[in-house]
């Protein structure tokens, strides 16, 4: 036996050597520790140390550690050398506190449960530091963080009302802001004063009023102008010219007495007060087919003429152009004024003037020229009788 164990003896003291138990694990031993020890030899484990893995499978650590002493030392070494190189070998605590949990636990979930609410608003309600709460998150809640920023990501550059912004804020007007303009938002979307006249009657900034309207409420300024609108497109403003329902209340009573006849468009707005160009505008954009029987109408020189002008010097102007007749008297037999006619003339017929300004001229020349030759005669027939007395002839 001592032979077979490799041990050197003599016949001599043969007899008093003793052999030693059988070294290595019992099999029910290593029955017992073995997956306690692949855990010791596993990453997964690698920031518990052997008496939590003891504990984690039911053994005691004082005698799992003597296993890994005896039997499996290069384990304890590969644990020391990778708990240094991550730093879990500097007895320092490591992970989530479980007070700090029990801080944080209320705003994390408010943060979880609402993406509009921003980290620094969870921390006012929650009554907890911003900053703590801050770190709290980028460490040991990374997916939120994730989470959110691509939210974020997303709605960049497409501020919606109600809709979250890039910045993580609810884009939507603060509550002062909009218990400041209520009033005048009602009157804006129940009567057709302008927004300028409703601004002054609710004591509002016109200024504060407009950007307010612009900003939250474009519907109904596309709304009163008869503009198309989608939220999130641009608006184009310069489509057409738009009237708000202010600007047709001010026009009706005016249209109306236009299209009962009679007047022109200059006796019209100045009998209700309005700008004759600014109503006339408002006309050819808004009832074109009116405008069109009263306006301005070209003639074959390119002058503009208004019909009802037109009529009422037709046949004055016919007699100007065929007859000799003085401009004065044609205005008499028509009951027109002679100086209206000759302006209205001289302003869209100027050629007429010319003509018959030009047949007058030469009237005038063939007159003279005729007078003329009677005074000749006349001199030459009184020279005569100078010379030739009546009744006394040559010898």
């Amino acid at each position: 036996m001592l032979k077979r164990k490799g041990i050197e003896y003599s016949l001599e003291e043969a007899g008093s050597i003793k052999i030693s138990q059988r070294c290595g694990q019992r099999p029910e031993t290593h029955a017992k520790y073995k997956e306690a020890i692949a855990a010791c030899d596993s990453m997964e484990y690698i920031a518990c140390n052997v008496s939590q893995i003891a504990r984690e499978f039911g053994l005691d650590g004082t005698n799992l550690a003597r296993q890994l002493i005896t039997h499996y030392p290069d384990v304890l070494e590969f644990r020391e050398r990778t708990r240094q190189q991550l730093g879990l070998n500097d007895n320092l605590p490591r992970g989530m506190r479980q007070w700090c949990k029990e801080q944080y636990a209320e705003a994390v979930e408010l943060l979880r449960a609402d993406r509009y609410i921003t980290v620094q608003d969870a921390a006012k309600r929650c009554n907890v530091s911003y900053t703590g709460l801050k770190q709290h998150l980028i460490f040991y809640h990374k997916e939120l963080v994730e989470n959110r920023i691509k939210i974020r990501e997303r709605a960049v550059r497409q501020q919606r009302k109600g809709k979250i912004t890039g910045r993580g804020t609810l884009h939507a007007p603060s509550p002062e802001t909009i218990e400041k303009y209520a009033e005048a938002l009602h009157w804006y979307r129940t009567t057709p004063l302008s927004a300028r006249k409703i601004a002054k009657q609710t004591g509002v900034s016109i200024k504060g009023f407009y950007e307010y309207l612009q900003t939250w409420h474009k519907d109904l300024v596309c709304r009163r102008k008869g503009i198309p609108y989608e939220e999130g497109k641009p608006v184009d403003w310069s489509s057409v010219r738009r009237y708000n329902p202010a600007t047709a209340a001010k026009y009706a009573d005016a249209i109306a007495r236009l299209k009962e006849g009679g007047l022109t468009t200059a006796k019209v707005a100045a009998e209700f007060g309005l700008h004759p160009e600014c109503f006339r505008q408002y006309l050819k954009e808004h009832e074109p087919e009116l405008h069109a029987s009263l306006g301005m109408k070209k003639t074959e020189n390119g002058k503009m003429v208004s019909p009802q002008s037109m009529e009422k010097y037709k046949e004055a102007i016919h007699l100007y152009e065929t007859t000799p007749e003085s401009l004065k008297s044609i205005a008499r037999r028509f009951g027109l004024h002679a100086c209206s006619l000759g302006q209205f003339i001289k302003r869209h017929f100027p050629e007429l003037m010319e003509r018959r300004n030009l047949r007058e001229k030469e009237r005038n020349r063939k007159g003279g020229k005729e007078r003329s030759e009677s005074t000749e005669l006349a001199l030459k027939k009184e020279t005569e009788e100078k010379v030739h007395p009546t009744g006394i002839g040559p010898a």
